[in-house]
C-alpha cells in the first residue's frame, strides 16, 4: 500500500476515534495560502499534501458570527474540499457545538440535515440574499424560519434549518463561494503529468473531466503520455465520463485497426447504452476490413436496434472485404424482413463478383417482390 494510502486511512481513523480531520494532521504537510476576501477581511486556506509533496485536498478552519444581532453563538467549524474546490463534508474542533436561536444546541437530526444542505452544491440557496430571508425589523428572530412570511424563505424552507436559517445561508456561501475559484487557482499551479494521471485514474469525476481538458487537444487528439489513460476512462464504469471520452476522441484515433479493435472489445463488454454510443461513434469512422468483418459476425446476435445501426455503418462504407460480403450473402434467410432486405440491398450497392454472394442473392430475388427490388 502507497505512504498516501496509508496517510489518508491515519486520517480516517482520527475522524472515527472523534477528532476532527484539522487537528490530525502533520503541520509539516500542511502549506497555508491567506486569501484576501474583500478589502478589509482575509482568510486563510490550507493545502493537504501526502509523504510525496502531492496535493490530497483543502480545508479551512473557520471561526464566523452567524447571528444578525449576536444572538447566537460563534460557529467554530472545519470545511475540507477536494483539489478542484468541490466541497466535501465538514466537521468540528473539539468541544464545540453548533446552536439555534437563544443557544439551542443541534440536534442529531440537524447536523444531518446540515450535511445534506452542505453537500447540495445547486441550493435554492445559491440565488438568494439573506435580506430575502430575514426582513427588517424581525433580527430578534433572524433565525426563526417562521421570522419572515415571505414567499422566498417559504421556496427555501425545506433547505434550512428551522431555528438556524441565517447560519444554513452563512456556512452554504463558504462552502461554495469564492473560495472555489481560488481551490482552482492554486491547484492549477501544482498541474503537472504526475497530477494529470492521478486525476485521470480518480475515482472523481470531476478530476477526470478537469484533466481531459488538459491531456486532449480541441481537435480530440490525445497528448503523448496519456492515451492508456484516456482508453481505460473510455473502459470505465461511469458512463458519463465514458461517454464524454469516446465523443472527444478525434476520428484520427481510431484509424488504425488496433484502435479499432480496442473500440470493439470494449463494445463487446459495454453497457447497452454505451453499446449505441459506440456505433454512433463508430459512424463517423471509416471502418478498416478487420472490424468489418467483426461487425458482420455481430449481426446475429444483435437485437433490432443494434442490427438496424450495425448495418446503416456497414452501408457507409465504399467498399467490404470479400469475406465480409460472403458472411453478409449467408444471413439473408428471411424473405420480407427488414433486416433481410437492408442486407442485399447493401451487397448489391457493392456490385459483387464473389459466386457465392451472387448465388445468395439470386435466391433472395426470387423470393421477394420487384418492389423490394
Amino acid at each position: 500500500m502507497k505512504r498516501s494510502e496509508w496517510f489518508l486511512i491515519g486520517l480516517m481513523l482520527a475522524v472515527f476515534f472523534g477528532r476532527s480531520y484539522a487537528s490530525a494532521i502533520d503541520p509539516e504537510k500542511i502549506r497555508e495560502f491567506h486569501i484576501r476576501e474583500n478589502d478589509t477581511a482575509s482568510y486563510t486556506l490550507k493545502l493537504v499534501l501526502d509523504d510525496d509533496g502531492h496535493p490530497v485536498y483543502f480545508f479551512r478552519n473557520v471561526f464566523t458570527p452567524v447571528c444578525l444581532t449576536g444572538e447566537c453563538k460563534p460557529v467554530y467549524i472545519n470545511f475540507y474540499w477536494d483539489l478542484l474546490g468541490n466541497y466535501t463534508r465538514y466537521d468540528l474542533p473539539p468541544n464545540q457545538i453548533l446552536t439555534k436561536m437563544d443557544h439551542e444546541a443541534f440536534k442529531p437530526e440537524d447536523y444531518d440535515k446540515l450535511r445534506d444542505i452542505l453537500a447540495n452544491s445547486n441550493s435554492l440557496l445559491k440565488d438568494v440574499a439573506m435580506d430575502d430571508l430575514v426582513g427588517k425589523g424581525t433580527e430578534n428572530l433572524a433565525d426563526s424560519v417562521d421570522a419572515k412570511a415571505g414567499a422566498t424563505l417559504k421556496t427555501v424552507k425545506n433547505e434550512v434549518i428551522d431555528g438556524a436559517v441565517y447560519t444554513c445561508y452563512t456556512l452554504w456561501h463558504l462552502a461554495h463561494g469564492n473560495v472555489v475559484n481560488e481551490i482552482r487557482r492554486i491547484t492549477e499551479t501544482y498541474q503537472n503529468d504526475q497530477l494529470l494521471h492521478s486525476f485521470l485514474t480518480s475515482t472523481n469525476h470531476h478530476y477526470q473531466y478537469w484533466a481531459m481538458e488538459r491531456t486532449m487537444t480541441p481537435d480530440g487528439d490525445v497528448y503523448p503520455g496519456f492515451t492508456s489513460d484516456i482508453q481505460k476512462i473510455v473502459q470505465g464504469k461511469n458512463l458519463f465520463t465514458a461517454r464524454f471520452a469516446l465523443q472527444k476522441l478525434s476520428n484520427q484515433f481510431f484509424q488504425t485497426d488496433a484502435r479499432q479493435t480496442w473500440l470493439w472489445d470494449t463494445y463487446q463488454q459495454a453497457s447497452y447504452p454505451f453499446q449505441i454510443a459506440i456505433l454512433k461513434k463508430l459512424t463517423t469512422i471509416p471502418v478498416r476490413p478487420k472490424l468489418a468483418e467483426a461487425i458482420v459476425q455481430q449481426l446475429p446476435k444483435a437485437n433490432q436496434e443494434q442490427s438496424t445501426m450495425l448495418t446503416k455503418l456497414l452501408a457507409q462504407q465504399p467498399q467490404l472485404p470479400e469475406k465480409a460480403q460472403i458472411q453478409l450473402a449467408r444471413q439473408i434467410h428471411s424473405p420480407g424482413s427488414e433486416q433481410a432486405t437492408a442486407i442485399y440491398q447493401l451487397l448489391k450497392k457493392l456490385k459483387p463478383t464473389n459466386q457465392e454472394v451472387l448465388a445468395q442473392l439470386k435466391t433472395f430475388e426470387r423470393t421477394i417482390s420487384p418492389i423490394a427490388k
